[in-house]
């Protein structure tokens, strides 16, 4: 982005193709994915960098192009920073109870804060960031590159009609910024230099419109940030966890809020798309949709946390979206329930770390999972049980879903884990269709609605018979992870927190011990070893977060508190400084890795927090 002397046409009218780069695939090093913090405003979400650079921006929605796109290429695909000049000693933290970030840097003349959030107002998304002098003088320098389309398309800037700040173009987007400094063109960019000194703001306002309507108003920054922090601070004050893990669980649920499209209540797995779960490795996906295995964790945590609207909002999002014929229900949708997400790679983005593919849309809306039956069934049941839908709200539904399940339960699927590999008999899945069975025959009992219960239990029952006879390997004293074989798999962990079996059943408490023993490293839960080749690609990723919890969770219900604790307390220790956690951990690096922040990570940190204190959704869910 380059902003010209006047109004007339900008310095780069002759646009390239792409957008020019400089670094080179592997010249750009990548920021550790902790080093990251999150803002957003329940439409779409930002990545803020310890540097003081927004390395990711996708607007209007969470799924929309990026218009910043650093984070999976170079500076040149799009970025705003904002620091010192000179070296700086960095700490940042979130104002207590919202999202909004405090990035606080301490020169050798002074300390300065940034503050960044999000608002949206009247349909349209702001990105606000405010320096405010905290003591001296501190010379600052402005770096803005906005790249529409994911980092290729370089906008025609002109300045606005009063001269405080840019007007971009390019296509349907069209972004405002408002700046008190002067701002000025160089290669390609936007830049500036400005000094503030204590007591001094220096407000900044970015603002994304439709190019076809009349440029959107842009907030007031000041007026803005006392409305977002009221706005934030109600909603969590609104929790109703109590004791020593209060604050996490209250910053797990605000990233939760974060990551929901308010709209429509869907909840997006991340606001990124391909952060590697293996460093410069090809296991790279695109998670900014909203994911059906994650439906009974999310009502659970939301409605043990006091959140009724919420869960009431995810519950009606899920009926929607899954509406229609059940042969064809997904493993994911869109923000809105869309169905159509096409996976496709962008080839001029080098990748994060030069991690590659990236990866837009993703294929595994296309696999058949079976697993999605059984969430779905347990959260229809669990919104019936809470009172949050009318029993008979989605029964029509259910009704139908259980006889197309009845007719496909015994086909090989592509797992929880939507392996690429090819199907299987994987017992997880067939664990999750008696899961689905169970809760349709509880549903009716409990609240005298219609069914064929007959033929349903006896299904429960082939369904159950055939998962402990042909998912149970005697040698290994454990659960397999597909029938017939001898590899282990973490989701298994899950089956006492479904009510399968007791947590104290010889099976269940072999199949953690062989867990603990052969699929962890230094404690934390591999999701299985990918050397063997189940999911079709290259051997190697991380510890699996969600899994790590998911042990700490059967350890609770087998009472092993002292243990489970620790690994808790263990757990706790890799969120970043801001209370964020990745899909997955590297302990040989100790890094995180895979898409951030992580919902289902997240939400496994909740229930396993409210499990320690013996009223959490893993009793709840097994008793159902």
């Amino acid at each position: 982005m380059a902003a010209p002397p006047g109004s007339g046409p900008p310095e780069n009218a002759r646009r390239p193709r792409r957008a020019p780069s400089t670094n080179g695939t592997h010249g750009y090093p990548a920021v550790p994915i902790e080093d990251y913090a999150l803002i957003g405003d329940c439409h779409s979400a930002a990545l803020v960098s310890r540097e003081g650079s927004i390395d990711w921006l996708c607007w209007p929605r969470f799924d929309s192009p990026a218009c910043f796109a650093a984070l999976v290429g170079t500076p040149d695909n799009g970025r705003w920073r904002i620091a010192p000049v000179a070296p700086a000693r960095i700490r940042r933290q979130y104002r207590p109870g919202t999202l909004i970030l405090e990035t606080i840097f301490e020169t050798q003349d002074g300390s300065v804060a940034l503050i960044d959030f999000m608002t949206a107002t009247d349909g349209t998304s702001s990105v606000v960031r405010i320096v405010e002098g905290r003591s001296g003088k501190v010379d600052m320098h402005l770096d803005l590159v906005l790249r529409f389309d994911y980092g290729s398309a370089i906008p025609w800037v002109t300045r606005l009609q009063h001269g405080t700040g840019l007007r971009a173009i390019a296509g349907p987007d069209v972004v405002l910024l408002h700046s008190g400094v002067h701002l000025r063109g160089h290669h390609f960019t936007t830049v500036s230099e400005f000094t503030v000194a204590e007591g001094q703001r220096i407000p900044f306002t970015l603002t994304h419109g439709m190019s076809h309507r009349a440029d959107p108003a842009m907030p007031d920054a000041n007026v803005a940030l006392d409305k977002v922090t009221a706005t934030w601070s109600a909603w969590s004050s609104r929790c109703t966890t109590q004791g020593e893990w209060r604050e996490v669980v209250q910053r797990s649920l605000l990233t939760l809020k974060a990551l929901t499209y308010d709209p429509t209540g869907g909840i997006v797995a991340a606001p990124t798309t391909s952060l590697p779960e293996q460093l410069g490795g090809p296991r790279n996906w695109d998670y900014r949709f909203c994911w059906l295995r994650d439906a009974t964790f999310t009502l659970l945590a939301l409605m043990h946390a006091g959140y009724q609207d919420e869960a009431q909002a995810w519950g009606a999002w899920l009926r929607r979206s899954v509406a229609g014929t059940p042969s064809q229900v997904q493993t994911l949708y869109g923000l809105a329930g869309e169905r159509w997400l096409m996976e496709w790679e962008v080839p001029w983005l080098a990748g994060y770390g030069g991690a590659r593919p990236v990866r837009i849309g993703n294929a595994a809306s296309a696999q058949l999972q079976l697993d999605v039956y059984g969430e779905l069934m347990d959260a229809f049941y669990q919104e019936m049980q809470f009172g949050l839908a009318r029993p008979s709200a989605s029964w029509d539904i259910q009704r139908a879903l259980i006889s197309h399940l009845g007719e496909i339960w015994d086909q090989p699927d592509e797992s929880i884990w939507e392996v690429r590999g090819g199907s299987r008999h994987f017992t997880f899945s067939k664990a999750m269709a008696w899961v689905a069975m169970d809760r349709v025959i509880r549903g009716a009992e409990q609240f005298n609605l219609p069914g064929k219960l007959d033929e349903w239990r006896a299904l429960r029952q082939r369904i159950h018979d055939s998962v402990c006879r042909e998912g149970y390997n005697e040698q290994k004293q454990s659960f397999v992870q597909y029938y017939g074989g001898d590899t282990l798999d973490a989701s298994l962990l899950l089956l006492p927190m479904v009510g399968f079996l007791p947590p104290n059943d010889p099976r269940i408490k072999g199949t953690v011990a062989a867990i603990q023993r052969d699929l962890t490293i230094d404690g934390l839960v591999l999701r299985y070893r990918t050397h063997e080749g189940v999911d079709g690609l290259p051997a190697g990723e991380g510890v699996f977060l969600a899994c790590s919890f998911w042990l700490a969770d059967n350890l609770i219900l087998q009472g092993r508190h002292r243990e489970a604790r620790a690994l808790f307390m263990r757990l706790l220790g890799l969120c970043n400084d801001v209370g964020l956690l990745a899909e997955e951990y590297d302990p040989r690096t100790k890094r995180q890795l895979g898409n951030f922040p992580q919902a289902f990570s997240h939400l496994a940190l909740i229930n396993t927090a409210l499990n320690l204190h013996n009223h959490g959704p893993a009793h709840r869910r097994r008793h159902a």
